[in-house]
């Protein structure tokens, strides 16, 4: 079997899980013939654990320069994504990012701009669209089973993190080192998905406070509110301060509604479209009549395996990826809109001013705390 020289330049939380699928043949088509890490206690574990001959660097950028691969998993600090990725197109190499795909849009514009010039594989980490919940729901509402959009709710507030968490590293949860916090670091899938299923709203009004619930300086606690093009509205709720939290996605339509919640996809359809029925019906409290319809999927939720296979499938046979690279800009750019907005204290249009976004956020970073990080790498199963 042929299988694709990959290199993965950060082993940290996230990057260990992705040597774990590998090297543990959860991804057949592909091999790690290199590791980057700059911690020498990250380099060590990776030679004990990695296949005989696969060199280990200090550097991505030597990684890259290396000869050793044919394509690249970044899974390294955010600011870093979109630097690493256009260097790697500059050596004929294959993207996977992490998300998300960087800090701020301008930047992550200039990424999209280079992995098109370059015409190589480029594909996002977003593992969430894997979920065959999250497939059925962009199915139902892209194919208009629930009718036009109306109302979008995501309660997203089973993050907890503790403070340890926070202090485990230098650069996290600080702007010049993470530049954000639950909305980068957590929510990117949720704001990808959010945007996948419902498309991306035109505006956005956001209260995102800083350090409300934990020793930190960007943001743990958001409530935004949301304009779509045809007129829905929708909230996002999230924090990493509530235990025991909540994930629930509701989207309603003309049709009916649907809630994900628990793992389970419910749909309450209605007989009529509501429009309808709101013009024609004879009684002021009538309402349209409605029946829970069971919703099926194909159970498969292959998560970050499932997106390094269709990355190494995309390369060996053309087949297509769970997400485009150029896709990151979508839910970055709804997570700098809410910042924007809780910055500015007014709401945002989208799309919004990147240079303005860029400059607050240097204002941020200029300010930013320096601070002595334990440097721990925790377990990531069951989290993303």
């Amino acid at each position: 079997m042929k299988k694709v020289k990959l290199g993965i330049i950060g082993v940290g939380n996230i990057g260990t899980t992705h040597v774990k699928n590998i090297t543990e043949g959860r991804c057949p088509e592909l091999e790690i013939t290199a590791v980057a890490d700059r911690r020498e206690e990250r380099r060590e574990w990776a030679r004990g654990v990695l296949p005989a001959g696969a060199a280990v660097f200090e550097e991505g950028e030597a990684l890259l320069q290396s000869g050793l691969c044919e394509a690249v998993l970044i899974a390294v600090p955010h600011y870093q994504h979109p630097v690493l990725a256009q260097a790697a197109f500059r050596q004929g190499l294959h993207v996977m990012c992490e998300k998300p795909a960087g800090v701020y849009t301008k930047a992550v514009a200039e990424m999209n701009e280079a992995a098109e010039k370059s015409g190589l594989t480029f594909g996002m980490m977003f593992n969430q669209r894997t979920n065959c919940l999250y497939r059925k729901m962009r199915e139902m509402v892209q194919g208009g089973e629930l009718g036009d959009l109306k109302r979008v709710n995501w309660i997203i507030t089973d993050w907890y993190r503790t403070q340890i968490y926070y202090d485990s590293g230098d650069w996290r949860a600080t702007w010049a080192g993470e530049g954000g916090g639950v909305l980068l670091n957590q929510c990117p899938h949720q704001l990808d998905l959010l945007q996948w299923i419902c498309g991306l709203p035109v505006k956005v009004q956001a209260f995102c406070h800083e350090g409300k619930w934990h020793d930190i300086e960007v943001e743990d606690d958001v409530t935004a509110y949301l304009e779509f093009a045809n007129g829905a509205t929708g909230v996002f709720v999230t924090t990493t301060g509530d235990a025991p939290g909540t994930n629930r996605f509701e989207v309603t339509g003309t049709k009916g509604k649907l809630v994900c919640e628990n793992d389970t996809l419910s749909f309450w359809k209605l007989q009529e479209d509501e429009r309808e029925f709101c013009r024609s019906a004879k009684e002021g409290f009538q309402k349209p009549p409605c029946e829970m319809v069971p919703v099926e999927t194909d159970g498969e939720n292959p998560q970050h395996a499932g997106v390094l296979n269709a990355f190494a499938a995309r390369i060996l046979r053309g087949e297509p990826l769970v997400a485009e690279g150029k896709e990151g800009i979508r839910g970055l750019t709804l997570s700098n809109a809410m910042h924007l907005s809780s910055w500015l204290e007014k709401p945002v249009e989208i799309p919004f001013d990147e240079e303005l976004f860029f400059q607050e956020l240097n204002k941020r970073r200029a300010n930013s705390r320096r601070k002595e990080g334990g440097n721990i790498t925790f377990s990531t199963e069951g989290s993303y």
